[in-house]
């Protein structure tokens, strides 16, 4: 059942706000989460939610990515519990730079997006968790306490895209196995080591020292040669025919 900050509520929880058997009471120091996200009342609800959680200390919030970015170099979070979209600046390209300036800080996206572009773009950019709002309150808490542990957390509708999608590269991949691999340019081979890397379009424009739109075409010409459909699949494709070796 959904409570008023739009989370649903768990079976698990408590009736009566005891102590659930699974918060970790026995946890040292707690773990310092900042919470990001473009609506004022989900942050206020997640954090009136996670209050509850003794081993769990909300040390900040931030209502988009670039605002997220200072806070994260500022307070140097354990966990950065982090939306997808957002406006000035988002959740995937944010992430990239939090863990630039927090090296330490484990990020999970809690989002509506339940779209298999950005499950696979914030794995690229360093997260650790990717979980949709539906999740309950018990499980927004456990999931913090696992990724704190060294876990990762996919919702399992995600997960099960994300299975089914390694499944289908790699059958593509075997299915081109006879065929010889296309030939790229120096500058397409440049340009997939730096999206193998994480870095958007943007990024590789600067790196680069061309346009943005002309790194749109590179990358269009990329999956066009190699007859792939996505980013990921272009760079699991080149390494497993050692067109591309990322060290």
């Amino acid at each position: 059942m959904a409570d008023r900050f739009g989370l649903v509520t768990g079976p698990g929880e408590d009736d009566d706000g005891g102590a659930h058997p699974d918060r970790g009471a026995a946890r040292a120091e707690p773990i310092r989460v900042l919470v990001v996200d473009d609506h004022a009342l989900f942050r206020r609800g997640l954090e009136i939610v996670l209050a509850h959680e003794e081993d769990i200390l909300v040390v900040g919030e931030a209502g988009d990515g670039a605002e997220a970015v200072d806070k994260a170099a500022d307070l140097l979070p354990d966990i950065v519990l982090m939306d997808v979209r957002m406006p000035k600046r988002g959740g995937i390209e944010a992430c990239t730079s939090i863990k630039e300036v927090a090296p330490s800080a484990k990020i999970i996206m809690l989002t509506i997006s339940d779209e298999e572009a950005d499950l696979y773009d914030a794995i690229k950019a360093g997260a650790t968790g990717y979980l949709l709002k539906e999740i309950s309150t018990d499980e927004v808490a456990t999931a913090i306490r696992a990724v704190a542990d060294g876990q990762s957390q996919i919702s399992p509708s995600m997960a099960s895209k994300l299975l089914t999608e390694f499944k289908s590269m790699i059958q593509r991949t075997d299915e081109r196995r006879l065929v010889p691999a296309p030939r790229l340019t120096d500058r397409e081979l440049e340009v997939l080591k730096l999206v193998a890397t994480g870095m958007n379009n943007r990024d590789i424009a600067k790196e680069l020292f061309i346009s943005e739109n002309t790194v749109k075409n590179h990358v269009r010409n990329i999956l066009e040669k190699l007859q792939l459909h996505s980013r990921m699949e272009a760079v699991v494709y080149a390494m497993r025919e050692k067109i591309l070796e990322i060290r």
